[in-house]
């Protein structure tokens, strides 16, 4: 049998136990490894499998994944994110919608030092939310602003999903970083603006907040310190050479703890950031070591190189390709974990990139933002099902639906970065 055909099989068997439920990070390990043994030998394969973890584990780029898990956590455990939305709260008193607004903005910011959609989407609705029932926001506008807002975490740096992604293409992951800080911006603006427009069409789903002094939107800030002082330290660092992104990552976790330690988070509580940074670290390795297994076997198959020469036969121009892949991004997020999604198709979809001459800086910001709209999209919203956990009191309907808004800004956030690449390269270095 070729090792086109057994590659394809490959990928349809990886497809079928995905949809039979099976852990996404054991089907790339299983599928990776006796695929690899069909074509080459299980003697070679069996090798691989002793050797893959290690390659994984000691990876020095990937020691940023915890890191950036443990910055999320201890600032979840230590109380800053609760003073973050009490800042942002108070800033857009008086406004329509202010509190909507509120909580996207903390979730921008909270997502600047957390690095995962998820984490912020969780903390942050367990802050918001009951704030903004409180007033009487309608439900779906309230859960709807926090799913979009928590979307955030995985494009403004420092982000895991954009280091994965760089590490997985061997791309500089200061430069992914540098080139999502715009785009990561125009969501949180963006989305902003997605709040104001909807209070205009219908200004019955939300009351103005507490009408608030400038003196006291000023003293608010130091809430909104503690963050951009953590951010600002690993950016700058990062960006004029100080350190490297991963000890950027190091510092930021360190001054992160030394903030908590100074909140007096101790103890047990301590502990169960550092267990849960473990838990959710473990899982994250775990699919990193499945991608490696399952991207020896798609080299050696050579069904990317296969895909390739079928689209040169087709003679498409490169930015039709690239909605393809988009779309089928778009597609797969219906259904499936942003991250799992990265580790299973950038091994197959950027040999094509390569060879089409496409900028693989570009290609990563807006496949990373075309897989964060999956994580809002029915059947399967990540972020959604996480704030419905949080929330168990509110439909997934009225989520969705109120997350509708946001998904179309996002549509026309892609939209404007394909047209304007440039927008990816403002801070490169």
């Amino acid at each position: 049998m070729a090792s086109e055909t057994i590659g394809a099989l490959g990928l349809g068997a990886l497809l079928i136990l995905m949809v039979l439920r099976v852990p996404v990070a054991l089907t790339m390990l299983i599928v990776g490894v006796v695929g690899f043994a069909q074509v080459i030998s299980w003697d070679a394969a069996i090798s691989q499998l002793k050797t893959i973890p290690v390659e994984v584990l000691s990876n020095y780029s990937f020691s940023a994944v915890p890191m950036f898990i443990l910055m999320g956590v201890l600032a979840a455990h230590s109380g800053m994110a609760g003073k973050l939305f009490q800042a942002t709260r108070v800033i857009c008193g008086g406004w329509k919608g202010g509190l909507a607004i509120a909580a996207v903005g903390s979730c921008g910011v909270f997502s600047a030092i957390s690095g995962s959609s998820l984490a912020t989407a969780s903390t942050m609705t367990r802050v918001a939310l009951p704030e903004m029932e409180r007033y009487g926001y309608n439900r779906g506008l309230a859960t709807g602003a926090l799913a979009a807002g928590g979307t955030l975490g995985i494009m403004i740096p420092p982000s895991i999903a954009l280091l994965i992604y760089a590490v997985l293409t061997e791309q500089s992951v200061g430069d992914m970083f540098m080139a999502g800080l715009v785009p990561g911006l125009m969501g949180l603006v963006m989305y902003s603006l997605t709040v104001t427009v909807v209070m205009r069409l219908r200004p019955s789903l939300a009351v103005a907040g507490e009408p608030t002094s400038w003196r006291e939107k000023l003293a608010s800030m130091s809430g909104l310190v503690p963050f951009f002082a953590v951010f600002l330290l690993m950016i700058l660092g990062i960006y004029f050479g100080i350190f490297t992104p991963t000890e950027g990552a190091s510092v930021g976790a360190f001054a992160t703890l030394l903030y908590a330690l100074a909140k007096g988070l101790r103890g047990r509580e301590l502990w169960q950031a550092i267990q849960e940074t473990l838990a959710l670290s473990t899982v994250v390795f775990f699919m990193l070591v499945g991608a490696d297994a399952l991207g020896y076997f798609i080299s050696v198959s050579r069904i990317s190189f296969s895909i390739s020469d079928f689209l040169y036969g087709m003679d498409l121009a490169p930015i039709v390709v690239v909605l393809c892949i988009l779309l089928m991004y778009f597609v797969l997020g219906m259904f499936m974990d942003a991250i799992a999604m990265l580790v299973i198709t950038v091994p197959v979809v950027f040999p094509i990139i390569q060879s089409l001459g496409i900028d693989p800086v570009w290609f990563g910001i807006v496949t990373v933002l075309t897989v964060e709209l999956g994580l809002i999209t029915p059947p399967v919203g990540m972020n959604v099902f996480v704030i419905k956990a949080m929330a168990p009191h509110v439909g997934l309907g009225e989520i969705f639906r109120g997350v509708a808004p946001f998904i179309v800004s996002d549509f026309v956030r892609l939209a404007v970065l394909i047209a304007f690449p440039v927008l990816t390269s403002l801070f490169l270095l």
